[in-house]
């Protein structure tokens, strides 16, 4: 059996921050993917941050994730397990995990779940088609692998990640038809929705689908306005011609883990669906288990790299790990995750975590 301080599962932008700020508090890190690369959702974002320089504005996330990466696979107290899924975490303290079809068991002494979000999707006849897709498939075939994955794609959702993707596909040469969103308001920043204004897609708010059409593969949608009851209105319906139709609806918290680890739960709507409760610490309800990024609640990758460096260095220093330069960058970290969350933007955030405080 294999021992050590601190294992991380999950190396997104979240697991990494972990395992950097960990290591360099002193404590022996493993850090586990079931990737065969790190870097988790960074690896397929081309646009740029932005925030501050602390928080890599400017930079791309696949440059992010790169960076990283670097460090991490650089760090001589941390011991790198990629293709590697964790199975189940049990009452005695051990930590199951399969990598090339072997069973390899690991005690830590602490362990930090960062295994983030999953996409969620819509039920509409026909949604079953080939060429309904979610929108981080859809960023992995272009942004990834360099695929097209159609020639005009329809896009439900207009938050940043439909409105981003939406500009990608444009710069991958692929007609966007329409981003139809069902609220009101779009959710997405102003920053990345100018972009495909300015490229003359239009945002039809207040818009749901309403089917697909096809037979062997998706050729259109139905869509239609709705009212203040989210109910579809008789006479707005319109059909779209597509062959993609790709649903950016939000994302859910990863919690398999802690809920087979016994952690507490709540469901939060504000923060993704069921995420455990916790301290100001990141602990959950089960002992020496911390949380960090998605899993905890679903914000931008920012928020989830200061969650995960607080989560590495608070779990280093209940190891004994840590001195007073170390407390300092705590604060800093605090400092800048709340500045993340404040204001109007933030506000759906903080209602969310004032309902998840151990």
């Amino acid at each position: 059996m294999k021992q050590s301080e601190i294992v991380i599962v999950g190396g997104g932008p979240a697991g990494l921050a972990a395992a950097t700020q960990a290591a360099r508090a002193g404590a022996e890190v493993i850090l586990i993917d079931r990737n065969d690369y790190l870097g988790g959702q960074l690896i397929k974002q081309t646009h740029r941050f932005f925030g501050s320089k602390e928080q890599r504005a400017s930079e791309r996330g696949i440059n992010i994730a790169r960076d990283l990466s670097d460090q991490v696979k650089g760090t001589a107290n941390i011991q790198v397990m990629t293709e590697a899924t964790a199975l189940g975490y049990y009452e005695d303290g051990v930590l199951l995990v399969e990598q090339h079809h072997k069973i390899i068991a690991i005690k830590p002494k602490k362990l930090i779940i960062a295994t983030g979000g999953a996409e969620k999707t819509l039920l509409f006849p026909n949604n079953d088609l080939p060429g309904v897709y979610g929108a981080g498939a859809v960023q992995t075939l272009v942004n990834v692998f360099g695929v097209k994955p159609g020639h005009r794609v329809l896009m439900v959702g207009a938050g940043n990640i439909g409105v981003i993707v939406s500009y990608q596909l444009l710069q991958a040469g692929i007609e966007v038809a329409a981003i139809i969103e069902g609220a009101p308001k779009i959710g997405a920043y102003w920053v990345h929705a100018a972009k495909v204004v300015r490229a003359g897609i239009p945002i039809l708010t207040s818009h749901t689908i309403l089917k697909a059409y096809g037979e062997r593969e998706v050729c259109g949608a139905k869509v239609a306005q709705i009212d203040e009851n989210w109910q579809p209105m008789a006479g707005t319906e319109k059909d779209i011609d597509a062959d993609v139709i790709c649903l950016s609806v939000g994302l859910t918290p990863m919690t398999e883990l802690l809920w087979q680890a016994g952690c507490r739960m709540v469901y939060v709507p504000a923060l993704g669906g069921n995420v455990p409760l916790r301290n100001e610490q990141l602990e959950t309800s089960v002992p020496g288990i911390y949380v960090a990024g998605d899993v905890s609640g679903i914000e931008e990758a920012s928020a989830a790299m200061m969650e995960g460096a607080l989560a590495g260095l608070n779990a280093a220093e209940s190891l004994g790990y840590g001195n007073e330069a170390l407390q300092l960058d705590k604060i800093n970290f605090l400092k800048q995750l709340a500045g993340l969350r404040s204001g109007s933007v933030g506000e759906k955030i903080r209602s969310g975590l004032a309902r998840v405080s151990l």
